[in-house]
């Protein structure tokens, strides 16, 4: 029994920091209508940079360092789209493409990075919560600190006026253009702001298991896009706040995650198109039967 609390534990501490990334997605696919194929590199980005500022001693400063390296990597992606006529998929994939070389670079050519004697905000906390009914909860309670940051931040930002005209850029382009909205510069506020969640899913992350490897990042698009089409398939039409919680799920730690959730991504992306042809074949159905009688 006390193998399976904590399995649960620790799979649901991992889905809380991945949310992060899902949340960075709600914003640049749902809201923005770009999707970002920089986000695995992005993400490991983030768990590179925190890594390396914790370990010089600043676990704090790292969270900091970690979200303006993803900005910065928005920033570029951005800036191929809106300002170098690159394709929005094609500018993820430059821009997920360079960043290995990036990440190797700021891991001081290594691929792997051990923090195991190195202080972060999870082992703070845990210092901070000793002797409390939480002191066991201490992961936790730093990814929920995140989390409710983000989604309230999100909340907030989404209604202002920036963020309306964010949200009308990924709805109607032209219509925002013949408002005089610059829609460059929503892109790139948009993008800058998503990658630098991403990052902190990635430096949670990596404080988290006190490791980095080059590839932790791999396959986190995938999954995050998943949880995102689940979260707006049943929560579509709800309010800002409850959409962004309904992105999140639980994920499960298991090496069959990435099929189950690219089988997930082909199923919700295909979802409409084949109940369209269901509905096509039962009409044909009913008029050859009508017809036959």
């Amino acid at each position: 029994m006390d193998v399976v609390l904590s399995l649960t534990q620790t799979a649901l501490e991992l889905g809380l920091i991945s949310a992060l990334t899902v949340l960075a997605l709600f914003l640049s696919y749902s809201m923005l209508n770009v999707c970002d194929l920089s986000t695995d590199g992005c993400f490991t980005l983030g768990a590179a940079v925190g890594a390396v500022v914790a370990i010089s001693g600043h676990p704090y400063l790292a969270i900091v360092a970690a979200m303006i390296a993803g900005m910065l990597s928005g920033l570029i992606t951005a800036f191929l789209q809106t300002k170098m006529g690159v394709d929005s998929l094609l500018a993820g994939i430059v821009v997920n493409t360079a960043l290995y070389s990036i990440n190797i670079a700021v891991m001081g050519n290594s691929s792997l990075l051990n923090m195991n004697k190195t202080e972060t905000v999870f082992t703070k906390m845990q210092a901070l919560l000793k002797g409390t009914f939480l002191e066991s909860q201490y992961k936790m309670v730093v990814i929920v600190i995140a989390l409710v940051l983000v989604i309230v931040f999100l909340s907030l930002f989404l209604e202002t006026r920036l963020g309306l005209a964010i949200r009308a850029t990924g709805n109607n382009p032209a219509m925002v253009k013949s408002s005089s909205i610059n829609t460059v510069f929503t892109t790139i506020v948009g993008l800058v702001i998503a990658n630098a969640f991403t990052a902190l899913s990635g430096c949670l992350l990596a404080q988290s298991q006190k490791s980095v490897n080059i590839d932790i990042g791999t396959g986190m698009v995938t999954i995050a896009l998943a949880s995102l089409l689940i979260g707006n398939t049943f929560f579509a039409k709800s309010s800002i706040p409850v959409r962004a919680i309904g992105v999140l799920r639980f994920n499960m730690p298991a090496y069959m995650l990435k099929l189950v959730s690219a089988v997930i991504v082909v199923i919700s992306i295909s979802g409409p198109y084949l109940k369209s042809k269901a509905s096509l074949v039962k009409r044909n159905y009913a008029l050859n039967k009508k017809e036959g009688n």
